[in-house]
């Protein structure tokens, strides 16, 4: 572990820091589409991804899935550990994009850092930047954008976080991430199809 932390916080973090985070966290390794924590479930740590991408939802009183963003490989999920603070349970659910490497830091020793080390305080400050700029472009494409445009963007980010055109997905399964119907999202993959811009598969979708 301490290998992977300096290959990718080396230059960040104090050699101290490493070594801490290290000795009080758990690493672990989960396949793709593994959830790791669900609404209302109990809350164990925060994760610093060394690999792949997970993705962080929330949802609405009807069961409705809305996927806030991704984090990747050198991010931690800050904006849940600032949500997460006060609450015992989990406001968020967290799902593997692709096969992934984490470090799960409990939470009190996360607090304790802050104080200890400026790297780790300047880091978690960066960090929770992101995410709200992340949140802010989530609620501005919700708020202004159509869902055509809308589908383009979450197709896009997807080819990007997967590193590969062949994404590997079903229409019931996008109509769910950006909270709409497959029948509307067929319809709109199929027009996109028309103008050249994706190619449609069985549970395939190219990107050209």
């Amino acid at each position: 572990m301490i290998l992977e932390l300096k290959q990718l916080f080396g230059n960040i973090f104090e050699e101290a820091l490493i070594h801490e985070i290290a000795m009080v966290s758990t690493l672990r390794e989960v396949p793709e589409d593994y959830m790791l924590i669900d609404i209302g479930e109990p809350i164990k740590g925060i994760p610093l991804m060394i690999g792949g991408a997970i993705k962080i939802y929330r949802e609405n009183p009807n069961g409705d899935e809305l996927l806030l963003h991704y984090i990747e490989e050198g991010d931690s999920c800050t904006l849940t550990y600032a949500w997460e603070m006060n609450a015992s349970k989990s406001k968020i659910r967290a799902i593997s994009e692709l096969p992934s490497k984490l470090i799960m830091i409990p939470l009190k020793q996360m607090e304790l850092w802050e104080e200890k080390f400026p790297s780790w305080r300047n880091f978690l400050f960066r960090s929770y930047q992101t995410r709200m700029d992340e949140l802010i472009e989530t609620l501005d494409s919700l708020a202004f954008d159509g869902l055509e445009k809308r589908l383009i963007n979450y197709l896009a980010e997807k080819r990007r976080v997967n590193g590969k055109n062949e994404l590997q997905i079903t229409h019931q399964n996008i109509a769910l991430e950006l909270h709409s119907s497959r029948v509307v999202i067929s319809r709109l993959l199929k027009k996109l199809e028309h103008l050249g811009k994706i190619k449609l598969k069985r549970n395939e979708i190219l990107m050209v």
